[in-house]
C-alpha cells in the first residue's frame, strides 16, 4: 500500500486547509485511516481518524476545528483544518491501518508527509 499526501502549505492563522491521502495498492482489510502530526522537537501525535465503520476520533486539541472524512470511491480520506493556529504548524502524516491478506496481521502504513505552516 502506498499513501501520498497532499494540501499541505503556508497559511495564515485563523485560516483554512484541507489535506487529502490517496491510496494505492490492495488490502484484504482497512481498520482506520487517519492522520497525525510532528512538530518540531516533538513525538508524532494523533490528529485525527475514521474507522471502517465510520467512527472518528479526534485530538482534543483539533475538536470542532477539523473535520475528517474519507471516499471509499476513490480510496482518499481527507482533513479539513479550520481556525488554524501556530501550534497546528507541522508535518501531518496520513495512515491505513489494515491487513494485506487474510494471513497478516494489522498494519500502520503511512505516507510521506506533508508541512503545514501556521503564521501568526
Amino acid at each position: 500500500v502506498q499513501l501520498q499526501a497532499s494540501g499541505g502549505g503556508l497559511v495564515q492563522a485563523g485560516g483554512s486547509l484541507r489535506l487529502s491521502c490517496a491510496a494505492s495498492g490492495n488490502m484484504f482489510s482497512i481498520s482506520a485511516r487517519g492522520w497525525y502530526r510532528q512538530a518540531p522537537g516533538k513525538q508524532r501525535e494523533l490528529v485525527a481518524t475514521i474507522t471502517s465503520g465510520g467512527d472518528t476520533d479526534y485530538a482534543d486539541s483539533v475538536k470542532g476545528r477539523f473535520t475528517i472524512s474519507r471516499d471509499n470511491a476513490k480510496n482518499t480520506v481527507d482533513l479539513q483544518m479550520n481556525s488554524l493556529n501556530s501550534e497546528d504548524t507541522a508535518v501531518y502524516y496520513c495512515n491505513t491501518r489494515g491487513r494485506k491478506s487474510y494471513f497478516h496481521y494489522d498494519t500502520d502504513y503511512w505516507g510521506q508527509g506533508t508541512l503545514v505552516t501556521v503564521s501568526s
